[in-house]
């Protein structure tokens, strides 16, 4: 065989080819030398099939296979036959067929690889990350990679039949306050200056609905520079929308249908629609976050009058000072003392709580506490009143605080009860919507309102302005969870000019500013600008969940560490003199 062919892919061998001759191409994936007979897992994209060289019929070919090693590249020319029946491999999707060599060639051999690839797993992330091409190769990324490029399809697929128009935006864009900081790119034809790369389409695809398009999506690229964690990256992909005429409940059955056609199509499941909706303060409320996982109960309790009257000094300083004391009930676990102090130092190190009650009972509904002896003895009665369904063997972790920190702080405690009590169901999909924001939220640092989703979104009530607690002013805005992460948000755009410039003023942005900065969008609100509203899916982290990974990293096919950095290709890197003397930057030290 002169040269390399493919005739089938090597996950794709079945019946259809048995006792015909074809050709393969692929990586060695494994060797094995049983002196009279060599077999070969030759592996691509689709999977692995056995070939065969039988070292008597063949001697020319068993000398070339005794020089391969795992992840060399060859092309094999061969029949297919079926294996014995004893040999048959369940585990493998070509298990019931092996070919028999005739022809081999060795395209490109491979050094000693610095990780073994079915080791992955157990290696060094960084090292993965430095030899992505190799992590790649392994069928665990292959099938996320693979699922990714599914779920795309459909979404594009989905839209297209919904009468959308794909539209790009730019890049090379302005530089606007959108809560993260930008990436900036210097501009050389106009030194001095400077494009940001956006952080979403979002003035682009408000511009587009008054530009007549009426049902806008894109799949996005976007950057944030901020801090890096498990599902967060520097750069990013959303499926985008945009919508003309619209309310809350158009977009949202949209967004349902979407998701309806990707769970067809990945899981040959339908989704129960319409998706439960939750206002934010209820599950705040509940579960402590904006984002809640339902699919374990564990729900917060406020306990705040139980402790009223109970003789402890912290207590009810917080409680009179208007702070609350929440918990959560962890059914039928006897925790040991060595348990409990793991819990209490979680909370007080991790959570940054002052401190974390726990309480149990005996049989006999004696208490066991670290605050027993401040307890009154008909203390379980007066729980059991709050907490109907208690039972002695329940044990219940109480942090007292003010409200938002200590339901936060008990948001994150239920979780990390859930995973180490193993109490949620991984098969799960656990979808909904949350309602019924806060149109602002107060920034601790600087005293001032900021926006909660972003200074376009929509008030929910008429006279909004007039109302004298800036904390209840609710926005037209709605965010998508599933298991417990936002995958999805969006709201219905401010449409107007008088309240664009309210929203603008109640945020302590100057007009200066905002018309320097928005300046082009105020013209636009005054040129016939339509109802809109819109949503964005973080494709990224919707694939985390549908692969059941735990970093976003696992579904990127090049993503940064957590430093921001690429060790493949060694980025960010230094620019020589020469380049920013071109767009007219110095670094100083």
């Amino acid at each position: 065989m002169q040269e390399f062919q493919r005739s089938v892919y090597c996950g794709k061998v079945n019946e259809n080819f048995l006792n015909k001759e074809i050709y393969l191409s692929g990586w060695v994936n494994k060797r094995r030398d049983h002196g009279s007979i060599i077999f070969i897992d030759l592996r691509d994209r689709t999977g692995l099939v056995q070939l065969v060289i039988n070292t008597q019929d063949k001697p020319e070919l068993a000398e070339i296979a005794k020089n391969i090693r795992a992840e060399f590249v060859i092309s094999v020319y061969g029949k297919v036959i079926n294996r014995s029946h004893q040999s048959i491999n369940p585990d493998m999707q070509t298990g019931k067929f092996e070919v028999i060599i005739s022809k081999l060639l060795v395209l490109n051999s491979c050094k000693p690889l610095p990780y073994q690839l079915e080791d992955a797993d157990n290696v060094d992330e960084e090292l993965r990350l430095k030899y992505r091409y190799l992590d790649l190769r392994r069928p665990k990324m292959q099938e996320i990679i693979a699922l990714r490029d599914k779920v795309i399809f459909t979404i594009r697929e989905y839209f297209h039949e919904q009468g959308f128009y794909e539209i790009e935006t730019p890049i090379l864009s302005k530089s606007t306050p959108e809560g993260a900081r930008d990436f900036l790119v210097p501009c050389r034809l106009q030194k001095g200056k400077f494009y940001a790369l956006p952080q979403s389409p979002q003035m682009y695809k408000q511009l587009l609905m008054a530009s007549g398009f009426d049902k806008y999506f894109q799949i996005a690229r976007c950057f944030r520079d901020e801090d890096l964690r498990a599902n967060r990256q520097p750069e990013f992909t959303q499926m985008d929308l945009e919508m003309s005429f619209v309310k809350e409940s158009d977009i949202q059955e949209v967004c349902e249908n979407l998701l309806n056609k990707i769970w067809q199509k990945i899981f040959n499941k339908t989704l129960k629609l319409p998706l439960p909706r939750y206002t934010f303060q209820e599950v705040f409320d509940r579960f402590g976050t904006d984002a809640p996982d339902m699919r374990f109960s564990l729900e917060i309790r406020d306990f705040s009058k139980l402790f009223e009257s109970v003789e402890l000094s912290f207590l009810q300083s917080i409680i009179s000072s208007g702070g609350k004391a929440g918990g959560i009930v962890v059914k039928n676990k006897n925790f040991s003392r060595s348990e409990l102090d793991k819990w209490t130092e979680f909370a007080n190190k991790t959570l940054g709580c002052k401190g974390l009650i726990y309480i149990k009972f005996k049989e006999d509904k004696t208490i066991q506490s670290s605050i027993a002896k401040n307890l009154p003895e008909n203390f379980y009665d007066k729980l059991k009143s709050i907490e109907p369904d208690l039972n002695v063997q329940d044990t219940i972790f109480i942090i007292a605080g003010n409200y938002e920190d200590t339901w936060t702080a008990l948001g994150k405690l239920r979780l990390e009860l859930a995973q180490n009590l193993n109490l949620i169901n991984k098969e799960e999909y656990n979808l909904l919507w949350v309602t019924d924001f806060p149109l602002f939220e107060l920034d601790k640092q600087s005293n001032r309102w900021a926006a909660k989703h972003h200074p376009f979104t929509s008030p929910a009530q008429k006279n909004w302005e007039n109302l004298p607690d800036k904390s209840k002013i609710l926005a037209r805005a709605y965010d998508l969870v599933c298991n417990g992460q936002e995958v999805g948000g969006g709201s219905i755009r401010i449409c107007d000019l008088e309240t664009q410039k309210k929203i603008f003023d109640f945020l302590g942005i100057s007009e200066k500013v905002y018309q320097e900065q928005f300046g082009f969008l105020l013209e636009a609100l005054q040129m016939g600008f339509p109802p809109i509203g819109g949503l964005a899916f973080g494709i990224d982290r919707l694939i985390m969940i549908l692969s059941k990974v735990s970093s976003i990293r696992d579904v990127i096919a090049f993503p940064k560490t957590q430093s921001g950095s690429c060790p493949m290709l060694d980025t960010p890197s230094v620019i020589s003199d020469d380049q920013l003397k071109e767009v007219g930057i110095k670094i100083t030290k």
